[in-house]
């Protein structure tokens, strides 16, 4: 019998996992392409032959997802695989619903196939939708866990937007790194929090290489997820982190529902920002989804640099720019940030907006007086740059997890919000870091 002809739908994640993890090796399976969505920049692009393995000495093309029921019938597809996250279940069944009018099967694969095992324990972070805290939860635990002895390394969900074969494994220690891989804003925001902890981050494309160099170094892994995805090595504490601004998110998005399902631990996130009936809608998710789970209850409280800088002021607030595209947030701490400050105003950079830019907010409408701070590529980057040089504000509060300041040139006053976790109350995350290793 012939070898089935798979295509694995991704966005330069989990899709590459998925490859290397259940068919790289497989000769059951010829993968004939990936299709890309959600990251600029992958399209047209190869899974490289040193990457791919032997038996693809050409690589693997990634074409445009838009593709789809075109590559079905020209590739002559047998299955189609979904490999990428924070969509909602409809959008999931549409994707099966062109697959299988074209007539290919349509999988997700499972945590039992794709979840790798670990000689040392694994916590991992994950979340219920993008945006709702992950980062600041994984930096909390990595607190603790480092404050009892614990040698730690982090591990983080694939962010590959550059050369892929040079992405396989890479090592962060010092923001000299981040220099030498040519990170995008995207990857600095999450790495670099961690080194200015003196974490030592992992990252690339094969996790499989990067688990067993991660298992050289460290005592404990901690999965510091991206999106809403599952994690890649399989936990010994699940820990899920949900957001009351989209209450009932947790049952109507993939793989976030999967997430809440699995959690040991559940982290509701903001509370310090969100309305009693919000977080009362999540309890009710919480209890339904995962009633076994222990409940965290946590602010993300805001501390901002200079206040003086933005009260009675004409702003420009910039966000994490996943969080407001896909992840569908309508405002984030700039704009808790901007408020408490009492700016006078915030300005609307959507006139101003060159290049990709404009691009996001044709393509994400309801984006509204925020700017999302998107840098996938250096030319991306050039025109976040001079977005915010044409609008016309006094000054530019920066709420993304690295600090713009070192990346672009600034030509007016800027202000920077950070914010961290903070437990309100008991069960917190030390009692459960502490149960966690008691067990270990």
């Amino acid at each position: 019998m012939r070898a089935r002809r798979v295509l694995i739908m991704g966005a330069a994640g989990r899709d590459f996992h998925n490859f290397n993890v259940c068919f790289r090796d497989d000769e059951r399976y010829e993968v004939v392409g990936f299709t890309a969505t959600q990251i600029p920049n992958i399209v047209d692009r190869s899974y490289p032959p040193a990457l791919a393995g032997p038996r693809y000495p050409q690589g693997i093309p990634i074409y445009d997802e838009e593709e789809l029921p075109l590559l079905i019938a020209s590739r002559d597809v047998d299955l189609v695989i979904f490999a990428y996250s924070d969509v909602t279940h409809e959008h999931v069944m549409h994707q099966a619903s062109i697959a299988l009018a074209a007539g290919a099967d349509f999988e997700i694969l499972g945590p039992r196939r794709t979840m790798l095992a670990s000689r040392v324990p694994v916590v991992s972070v994950c979340a219920v939708r993008t945006g709702s805290g992950k980062s600041q939860t994984t930096r909390r635990i990595s607190d603790l866990l480092k404050s009892r002895g614990k040698r730690v390394v982090v591990v983080r969900h694939p962010m590959p937007y550059g050369d892929l074969g040079e992405q396989a494994v890479q090592r962060f220690e010092t923001r000299e790194d981040l220099d030498a891989y040519r990170c995008t804003i995207e990857e600095r925001e999450e790495y670099e929090p961690h080194l200015e902890r003196g974490t030592v981050v992992y990252a690339g494309v094969d996790y499989g290489k990067i688990l067993a160099r991660a298992e050289a170094e460290a005592e404990i892994i901690l999965w510091d997820g991206g999106n809403n995805d599952m994690p890649f090595y399989r936990p010994d504490l699940y820990v899920v982190v949900t957001d009351p601004h989209r209450a009932g998110h947790g049952m109507r998005y993939h793989p976030g529902e999967a997430n809440l399902r699995s959690a040991d631990v559940v982290v509701i996130n903001k509370e310090d920002s969100a309305s009693r009936e919000q977080i009362d809608r999540v309890r009710e998710t919480i209890a339904r989804l995962a009633p076994h789970a222990t409940v965290i209850d946590a602010a993300s409280p805001i501390s901002i640099d200079d206040e003086s800088i933005i009260r009675g002021k004409r702003v420009l607030v910039i966000e994490d720019g996943p969080t407001l595209t896909h992840g569908e947030m309508t405002f984030g701490a700039g704009t808790l940030a901007a408020r408490a400050a009492g700016a006078a105003e915030i300005v609307d950079p959507r006139p101003y907006a060159v290049g990709s830019i404009k691009e996001i907010f044709e393509q994400y409408p309801d984006l509204a007086c925020l700017l999302p701070a998107m840098g996938y590529g250096a030319d991306q980057v050039r025109e976040l740059e001079e977005t915010i040089a044409k609008v016309p504000s006094d000054t530019v509060i920066i709420a993304t997890p690295v600090d713009l300041r070192k990346i672009i040139s600034l030509d007016r006053p800027a202000a920077r919000v950070t914010y961290e976790l903070r437990e309100i109350g008991s069960p917190n995350l030390e009692m459960v870091i502490d149960e966690f290793l008691e067990r270990l």
